[in-house]
């Protein structure tokens, strides 16, 4: 009797184990003596017990953040960059037969990626068109993955970590490149200054009671300041009228 409940026992896990539930975005990879029958689920599959074996596949994408690499630009300046990588699997016989870890080939082919193509580059290229080079990046790197079955959808190039000496080079050509923006708008104020005052000089001369109101305004802009003794030329066309009367 005691033989018979462990039979049944056996049995029932036996065939509890052969059936799996897979998740909508997982799938299995199944080896039947070691040769693959193909792809399974999502749902509910069911496996012969010790001849077929399953492999669980997630097939969202995955978001893997890459170490910080030692970079040499392509005009020899050393720095530390990080990235994210974004993938999928989207063929899951693929990344089970083609390579053992597809997790972790991809993340090694990130680092050397990262460290081959960005030393392509110079340090301006690399602060001006990053699209353009997270794109090379991308290209690059899905060429490697695409026998695995792996897709690299995107690669973001999240930080460049800039030596002290650059930073405060770069600091001072900034800071360079404000003062002269500096001067030439002051500069161009001044021109446009003269321009308006050789304007008004201009009408002001051709009208002699438009000086002897200008006269005037200068001396009450004067009277404000405050001075106790203000000594002041006299235009002499203002005693020409006394003159022509003698």
């Amino acid at each position: 009797m005691p033989a018979i409940i462990f039979l049944v026992v056996l049995a029932l896990f036996i065939v509890m184990a052969s059936f799996k539930v897979l998740a909508e975005w997982e799938r299995a990879v199944v080896l039947r003596f070691g040769h693959s029958t193909g792809v399974r689920g999502p749902g509910i599959i069911v496996l012969i017990p010790v001849i077929e074996k399953m492999y669980r596949i997630d097939t969202r994408t995955i978001a893997m953040d890459v170490q910080p690499q030692d970079v040499i630009t392509r005009d020899n300046v050393s720095l530390k960059v990080t990235a994210v990588i974004y993938f999928r699997v989207v063929s899951p016989e693929l990344a089970v037969v083609r390579v053992e870890d597809y997790y972790f080939a991809t993340s090694q082919l990130a680092q050397t990626a990262l460290r081959s193509v960005l030393g392509q580059f110079t340090l301006d290229d690399l602060l001006s068109t990053r699209d353009r080079i997270n794109h090379t990046l991308q290209e690059s790197m899905d060429k490697s993955t695409e026998p695995w079955g792996v897709k690299i959808t995107a690669v973001e190039v999240k930080n460049i970590d800039l030596p002290k000496e650059i930073q405060r080079a770069m600091a001072q050509e900034a800071e360079a490149e404000r003062e002269r923006r500096a001067k030439i708008i002051a500069a161009e104020g001044e021109l446009q200054r003269s321009e308006k005052l050789f304007q008004a000089s201009e009408k002001i001369s051709g009208s002699p009671s438009a000086l002897q109101l200008a006269y005037l305004q200068a001396l009450t802009e004067i009277q404000k300041e405050g001075k106790n003794t203000i000594i002041l030329p006299l235009p002499l066309d203002l005693l020409k009228p006394f003159l022509n009367n003698k």
